[in-house]
């Protein structure tokens, strides 16, 4: 492990994992055409000599499989040093990201990422989404049986509402929540990440850069990129939104780092309990991401970074709307029947 991105503990189960993390979604799907299978890989094997171990992936992101596939690829032979969170019970199609979470889906599901894998375990399996037809009991019984018998490690949950996770922990320990956490985005610090920290769960931090808005040099949003259907992201929200940018830039001007450091080093000042997983598809952002490991905020500096981003003053809601109604704003999960 590179000394400066340590070991932490994620949960009480035994789960280990380097302090930042890697979300791999861009490298096939969301924000446009993926690049090259070369770049990904090199990008990927940089991060695993950098010291990171925890890669984010799902089997919904990109078209067959993608990116299980290239991360297959990518650690098959050094599959002992990295640790695969993988997302699952959503089908991605035409009309968008259909939910599922049923006992029988849950295990073709795992079947099927292993294999797409290569491995014979996966070691953070996380529910992407609450089916609001399955209870939550359900389906983490389901997975449980999976993690008796080997084929997965450690249980997860993401974007769900604090009673779904304390639902779900009455069942078997969860190991880690991924949620999204970020200088724009707080709305999980009322409620969340409190239950986390009380039943002692991990908590995995996605989009730590509001999606590259606090991105040095943002990139352009064309063809297949999902923000461009994002509130926050339209014209007339961007503009607004852009003093917010300004305010953090002024900031890391005088601090020494850039804006997307500082941003991502507020997200890792967060706790011992949380792993940013910032994406990209470049070796230059890749270090750059690295590199805010390195800063350390005084309270008197989270709180002026706090205050430059105000929650009131954050333009247009983080999803779609429709995408937005299978969140934990909106999560539901019928009751255990009986």
């Amino acid at each position: 492990m590179a000394p400066n991105n340590p070991t932490i503990a994620l949960g009480k189960e035994g789960l280990k994992a380097s302090k930042l993390g890697f979300g791999c979604m861009g490298m096939s799907w969301a924000y446009g055409p993926p690049p090259a299978e070369e770049q990904s890989l090199a990008v990927l094997q940089k991060a695993v000599d950098s010291g990171i171990t925890l890669f984010n992936s799902a089997d919904f992101y990109g078209k067959d499989g993608h990116n299980e596939k290239l991360l297959g690829k990518a650690f098959a032979h050094q599959r002992e040093k990295v640790v695969l969170a993988v997302k699952f019970g959503a089908i991605l199609s035409e009309h968008g990201l259909q939910l599922q979470a049923d006992p029988d889906f849950v295990r073709a599901s795992c079947e099927a990422s292993l294999k797409r894998l290569g491995t014979e375990y996966i070691d953070l399996y996380i529910l992407a989404r609450t089916d609001e037809k399955v209870p939550i009991e359900t389906t983490v019984k389901a997975m449980v049986e999976l993690k008796d018998e080997g084929k997965i490690k450690h249980l997860g949950l993401s974007e769900v509402s604090a009673a779904t996770i304390r639902r779900a922990h009455k069942v078997h320990p969860i190991t880690a929540i991924e949620l999204e956490w970020s200088l724009w985005e707080r709305s999980v610090e009322a409620e969340i990440i409190p239950t986390c920290r009380e039943l002692g769960i991990g908590i995995i931090a996605y989009s730590p850069l509001g999606r590259g808005f606090f991105s040095d040099k943002p990139s352009a949003i064309g063809p297949g990129d999902f923000r461009a259907i994002t509130p926050r992201f339209n014209s007339e929200n961007l503009e607004k939104n852009r003093q917010l940018l300004e305010n953090v830039k002024k900031i890391a001007e005088r601090k020494g780092a850039t804006t997307s450091q500082l941003a991502l080093a507020w997200v890792l000042s967060r706790g011992d309990d949380v792993v940013p997983i910032p994406g990209t598809t470049k070796l230059a952002n890749l270090e750059s991401n690295l590199g805010a490991l390195d800063i350390k905020l005084s309270p008197e500096e989270i709180k002026e970074l706090e205050d430059a981003v105000p929650a009131h003053l954050v333009h247009g809601i983080r999803y779609p709307e429709h995408a937005l109604k299978a969140t934990h704003e909106f999560e539901k999960t019928p009751e255990l029947d009986g």
